[in-house]
């Protein structure tokens, strides 16, 4: 077992919401899409909110942080924030016509909208980097 965080510091961070509904998982995946094309690297929230110290010091070296949460709970906006951490994107799944259920296999068009939306915001960001 790895006793320490293998996270490296990179320039921008994502940080979805894997909550127990389909937007929770749109979210989950939306972070997988955006790492696998390019445009950040996924993160571990629930090390945030644990405060583990190789995730938090990675953290605090990443030059953009991105929220990914499915509902009005905000669980990852308020972990990051909890942390003291400043969100530089972010992005609510149900704010973009998606609504909450409790099916957990989300449909791949919903994952690709929120994953087109936020792959949007981050390149207009990535450019200022």
């Amino acid at each position: 077992m790895e006793e320490k965080c293998l996270c490296e510091p990179t320039e921008i961070l994502i940080f979805p919401c894997s909550g127990g509904s389909n937007v929770g998982q749109i979210a989950n995946q939306a972070g997988v899409k955006l790492t696998q094309d390019g445009m950040g690297r996924f993160f571990c929230l629930a090390g945030i909110g644990a405060h583990v110290s190789g995730m938090v010091e990675s953290t605090k070296a990443g030059k953009m942080l991105v929220a990914i949460d499915g509902c009005p709970v905000a669980c990852a906006k308020k972990t990051l924030e909890h942390a003291g951490f400043n969100i530089d994107e972010y992005v609510q799944v149900t704010d973009l016509e998606i609504e909450k259920n409790h099916d957990l296999n989300p449909l791949t068009p919903d994952v690709e909208k929120v994953a087109q939306y936020l792959s949007t915001q981050i390149s207009k960001r990535r450019a200022v980097l």
